[in-house]
């Protein structure tokens, strides 16, 4: 009885259909992705995110920074943007995990082309701001349990060149990944 009610729906629905339904607006997406920025940033932001068949993509062309449409099938609410320039390292990121390359190892392979020469980092600071919350509502735009993070990226940075801590205390800015292509001064805060 199952296996015919399956089969009936997916007659009815190709699987483009049911995909299609599942997948936000390009619309949605875009609003939501650009939250995390400033408002005179967002209307001129590059933004990325899932056509109706899952595929990642380029929503929207734009200058001066990148923002990310959060998957709809994750639980969680979550959208980032960054500066253009960080985009090769980003999108060396999402290559090497798209091609199965375990997360422990993605940074280890970058830093070496890095070091090599065949990937870029930016010469000097990079933004980039997140938003992470339990839940979004797409018609008030608001999200539930928000919290902000604001990076800034300095290739190469560490605790002594920028007198910043290695490790967070309590809500004071801290920087990560010292002494790395992927050094960045992490600020973060709740949302009101």
């Amino acid at each position: 009885m199952r296996a015919a009610l399956l089969s009936a729906v997916l007659l009815a629905f190709p699987a483009t259909s049911l995909l299609a339904q599942t997948m936000p607006p390009k619309e949605e997406q875009i609003a939501a992705a650009v939250l995390p920025l400033p408002d005179n940033l967002r209307d001129a932001a590059k933004v990325m995110g899932y056509d109706a068949a899952g595929k990642f993509t380029t929503l929207r062309e734009g200058k001066g920074m990148v923002c990310l449409a959060q998957y709809p099938k994750e639980p969680r609410f979550h959208v980032s943007c960054y500066h253009e320039s960080l985009e090769p390292f980003m999108a060396r990121g999402r290559d090497l995990r798209a091609s199965g390359t375990p997360e422990t190892q993605v940074d280890t392979v970058r830093f070496a082309e890095v070091k090599a020469g065949k990937l870029k980092v930016p010469s000097g600071p990079a933004t980039l701001y997140q938003i992470f919350g339990s839940a979004y509502d797409p018609k008030t735009m608001a999200v539930t349990e928000g919290r902000r993070l604001y990076v800034v990226y300095i290739p190469g940075a560490t605790g002594a060149s920028t007198g910043l801590a290695e490790r967070p205390k309590g809500t004071d800015p801290w920087i990560m990944f010292p002494g790395t292509p992927k050094a960045h001064i992490m600020f973060s805060a709740t949302m009101q």
